[in-house]
């Protein structure tokens, strides 16, 4: 069920620009590299210098084959480019290269989870185009320039169904297609340099009634700045149509220092791009054997170790999804699993623990300084009784913070050996039964708190160091004695 909002339903699409990770442009050589001196890396075809043909990419061709394989998509085996017309000083030919009706990618799906809710957002498509270039505005001066470096950077751009019904899921949308792309290596993932850029399409309607004007927030560049900027655009909708005004739709921006959205200019439709086929471009032909081939050269997918963690280590759905949001994290977790032979228990503290210290921002899991190997003998000795999951947190903290990188020579230095003598704990377990005859009498009358009382009796007395398990097989086999 859709969470209503002052009685209204949120709807959501998402419009995402993937640059993809090829050297060169999309319709020529030159390079694409972050960060040159400005116009230092545009050509002459990118100039739209007269004279020029674009000649496709076939490594962009093969990143949007790879993409449409990773999320399920139809691979069209015959594409079209088009001419997407519109006039800003960035655009050297006063036309922009893309698809329209016919794209290469059709159709496909993201799942990914929200909380513990399983979530799946359709796609329409993804199709290739071109980047335009950029101004830049010199304020100190009063000047503008424009750097076309960026102009006919490859993109592929990914369009949702207005699936999505919550800034929080759209978040999670956002973060599991961005895990995707970088995980097969299309796109480098880099939202700061422009090479992930999220539009979101944004509406609210009441509950059952017709979709309602939807208003696209620009560019946003920051998973952060995403939920804010969607939670900001559904309370000033809501608001503009309580108090009697109507939706417009419109392109608008983000601004972070004020928290707030403001119009950038009027949306326009695809009737206002004109577009018509490209006549400089024959059709882009896909052989299945083509797609045959990129398919066997791909990485394992996410969704599939997902599916063979659950199936060869017995996990739940959510963890091997958990475990699967990267590369490192799903190799970090394997290494640990096999060399401790204790697959959930590795996840739980990989999703514990371990977690939680990389969301603090100390370090990433590449940098983490409790190796997979280091993790892998912790659990041995929690999963052989040598320590309990108390003294087992004290060591992480050692090998956390650098003290130590043995587990074993931590928990023999501190002293965290778990006393798991029989006689010993007999011994202490007698005594504490001697010293609490009215927990030993209400645990007789069937009250289970007295027990547990008990059990908190003999483990202050072996200093927290007896075996827990231990400790209640001989304390109930000695009350029943």
């Amino acid at each position: 069920m859709s969470k209503l909002i002052q009685g209204y339903e949120v709807v959501i699409g998402f419009e995402t620009h993937a640059q993809l990770s090829t050297q060169s442009k999309i319709f020529s050589r030159a390079p694409t590299a972050f960060g040159a001196e400005p116009n230092t890396q545009a050509c002459a075809v990118d100039l739209a210098l007269p004279g020029t043909l674009p000649v496709m990419n076939k490594g962009a061709v093969e990143r949007a084959i790879e993409f449409g394989l990773a999320v399920n998509s139809t691979i069209a085996p015959k594409s079209i480019f088009a001419r997407k017309n519109y006039f800003y000083p960035d655009l050297p030919k006063g036309y922009q290269i893309s698809q329209f009706e016919i794209p290469v990618v059709q159709g496909g799906s993201v799942e990914f989870y929200l909380g513990d809710e399983k979530k799946s957002v359709r796609l329409v498509r993804a199709h290739l185009e071109e980047d335009a270039g950029k101004s830049l505005h010199e304020d100190f001066i009063g000047q503008s320039g424009i750097d076309l470096n960026r102009a006919g950077t490859p993109l592929l751009e990914i369009v949702t169904e207005p699936d999505m019904r919550s800034s929080d899921e759209a978040v999670a949308y956002a973060k599991e297609l961005h895990k995707i792309v970088t995980w097969i290596g299309i796109c480098d993932g880099n939202m700061q340099e422009g090479s992930f850029r999220c539009d979101a399409n944004v509406s609210v309607r009441k509950p059952g009634g017709p979709l309602g004007t939807r208003r696209e927030i620009k560019n946003l560049n920051s998973f952060k700045f995403m939920q804010q900027a969607i939670d900001y655009e559904i309370r000033w909708q809501i608001e503009e149509i309580e108090d009697g005004r109507a939706i417009q739709q419109a392109t608008v921006l983000f601004d972070p220092d004020t928290g707030e959205t403001r119009a950038m200019r009027t949306k326009e439709d695809a009737a206002d791009y004109r577009y018509f086929p490209d006549p400089d471009l024959p059709p882009l032909v896909v052989a299945p054997e083509w797609v045959e081939r990129v398919r066997s050269e791909m990485a394992e997918l996410p969704r599939v170790m997902a599916a063979r963690f659950v199936k060869d280590y017995g996990l739940p759905e959510y963890d091997a999804t958990t475990l699967t949001q990267s590369k490192a994290m799903a190799a970090y977790f394997e290494a640990a699993a096999k060399a401790s032979d204790q697959p959930k228990l590795a996840s739980n503290w990989i999703m514990g623990e371990l977690s939680r210290r990389i969301n603090a921002g100390e370090v990433s899991i590449e940098q983490t300084p409790v190796t997979s190997a280091m993790l892998a003998s912790l659990i041995a000795r929690i999963a052989d009784g040598t320590i309990s999951n108390n003294a087992a947190r004290q060591v992480f903290d050692a090998l956390w913070s650098g003290e130590a990188q043995d587990v074993d020579a931590v928990i023999e230095a501190k002293g965290l050996k778990q006393m798991s003598d029989s006689g010993a704990l007999e011994k202490i377990i007698d005594e504490v039964i001697a010293a609490n005859p009215d927990n030993v009498a209400q645990f007789k009358a069937g009250k289970e708190k007295a027990f547990n009382a008990l059990v908190g009796q003999a483990m202050k007395a072996s200093k927290g160091k007896a075996n827990p398990t231990q400790v209640n097989d001989l304390l109930r086999k000695k009350l029943a004695e």
